[in-house]
C-alpha cells in the first residue's frame, strides 16, 4: 500500500507511522450536492476516495441534533461512514449534542431536549445509545467516539457548563453519555475531546476535576483527543503540546489522539503568528503534520495513536475558520496540492 512504503522509506529518527492517518471531510456530501468535484493526478474521483488512496485509514464525521441532512444529521453521518467503511477507513464520529457548531464557545441544549439535569442525563443516554446502535445496525460499527467537541467548559450549556455549574454535571453526563454508548456497543472506545491539547494547565485542571465518584470515572473513557492548531497562540508549540500529553498519559494511561489540526497552504495569515516556524504553502503543511507526528511518536508508552486533518477539501470556506487564506489541501478546482502526500508520508 501507497502510505505504508512512505512510511518504511523514511528516514527521519522519529518515522514509525501512527496507527491512525484521519481526516474529517464531513462536508464533503454537501459539497458534492452543490457540485463539487475532485482531481487527483488529473483524474476525477471522489474525495473521499482520494483521502483513501493517500493513506487515510480514519474518518472523523461530525454529527449535529439537526435532522436536516444539510446540518449533518444522523442520517448523513450514516450514509458518509457507509462510504468510509467501503473503502476499508474505521470510523471517528464526532457527537456535538447539539443542531448546530459545538466548540469552547458554544454549547446550545439541542431544540426538543430537555433542560434539567435529571432530564438531560436520560436524553443523552438514549440519544448516545441509539445512535451508536444505528451505526452497528447498518454494518458501520464506530471505532470511536468523541461525546462532545472541545467541551473544556463543559456541554449542553447552561445545564452542563462548568462555568456556570461546576464539574458535577457535566461529570454526570459524560457518564450517562459514556454508558449509552457502550451499552450500544461495547467495543465502541469512548473519546473526550478538549481544544487547545498543548496548554498543560489547562488539560490538567479539566482531568483533576472531571472524573467524580458515582459520577464519569476513568473506566468510561477509552482515549483523550485534542485539537491542536497553529493559528490561535503562539504557545502552541511541539514542546508544549508534548509536554501535556505526557503528563496525562503518565497520569491516566489512556490513548491520546490530536483530532483536528490544519496549516495554510498559500496566501497569508493577517495578524497571525503561527506557533511553530514553517512556510505557508503545501510543504509548510506537510512539516506542521510530521511535527507532530513526532510529537505523538514521542508520547511515552506508545499512546500516541493519531492524527485528523481537519476539513481539507472544504472549498469556499478554505479558511476554516482561521484568518489564514486557505488551509486545504486541494486548490479551488478540487485539484490535490502535493501536500495530499502528508495522510502517507506525514502520519
Amino acid at each position: 500500500m501507497r502510505f505504508v512504503q512512505a512510511c518504511l522509506l523514511a528516514i527521519l529518527p522519529l518515522a514509525n507511522c501512527l496507527q491512525y492517518h484521519g481526516a474529517d471531510y464531513s462536508s464533503l456530501v454537501n459539497l458534492e450536492n452543490a457540485g463539487r468535484t475532485y482531481k487527483d493526478g488529473g483524474t476525477t474521483a471522489k474525495l473521499d476516495q482520494i483521502l483513501h488512496n493517500h493513506g487515510v485509514n480514519l474518518a472523523r464525521i461530525r454529527v449535529w441534533t439537526s435532522t436536516n441532512n444539510a446540518d449533518y444529521s444522523l442520517t448523513y453521518g450514516l450514509a458518509l461512514a457507509k462510504r468510509a467503511v467501503a473503502l476499508g477507513m474505521s470510523l471517528l464520529i464526532d457527537l456535538h449534542y447539539s443542531d448546530t457548531w459545538a466548540d469552547p464557545g458554544h454549547q446550545a441544549i439541542p431544540s426538543g431536549w430537555p433542560t434539567t439535569l435529571s432530564g438531560l442525563n436520560t436524553q443523552i443516554y438514549e440519544y448516545t445509545n441509539n445512535l451508536v446502535a444505528a451505526f452497528s445496525a447498518q454494518g458501520t460499527p464506530i471505532t470511536f467516539l468523541e461525546i462532545g467537541n472541545e467541551i473544556n467548559n463543559g456541554i449542553l450549556w447552561p445545564v452542563g457548563e462548568i462555568s456556570a455549574a461546576g464539574y458535577s454535571p457535566l461529570s454526570q453526563l459524560l457518564h450517562s453519555a459514556a454508558n449509552g454508548a457502550h451499552d450500544a456497543n461495547a467495543n465502541v472506545q469512548v473519546m473526550v475531546h478538549l481544544a487547545n491539547g498543548w496548554d498543560s494547565a489547562s488539560v490538567a485542571s479539566f482531568y483533576q476535576q472531571i472524573f467524580i465518584a458515582g459520577e464519569f470515572a476513568l473506566t468510561d473513557i477509552d482515549v483523550m483527543g485534542f485539537s491542536f492548531y497553529p493559528f490561535y497562540d503562539s504557545r502552541a508549540t511541539y514542546a508544549s503540546l508534548l509536554s501535556s500529553l505526557n503528563n496525562v498519559v503518565a497520569k491516566y494511561g489512556k490513548g491520546v489522539m490530536v483530532v483536528e489540526t490544519d496549516w495554510p497552504s498559500s496566501g497569508s495569515c493577517p495578524g497571525v503568528t503561527l506557533s511553530q516556524s514553517g512556510s505557508i504553502s503545501p510543504a509548510g503543511q506537510q512539516t506542521w503534520v510530521n511535527g507532530i507526528k513526532n510529537v505523538l511518536s514521542e508520547v511515552s508508552g506508545g499512546k500516541g495513536l493519531g492524527i485528523v486533518y481537519w476539513e481539507p477539501g472544504w472549498i469556499g470556506n478554505d479558511g476554516l475558520g482561521s484568518a489564514c487564506t486557505t488551509n486545504l489541501v486541494v486548490d479551488d478546482s478540487g485539484n490535490t496540492l502535493s501536500s495530499i502526500a502528508l495522510f502517507s508520508a506525514d502520519m
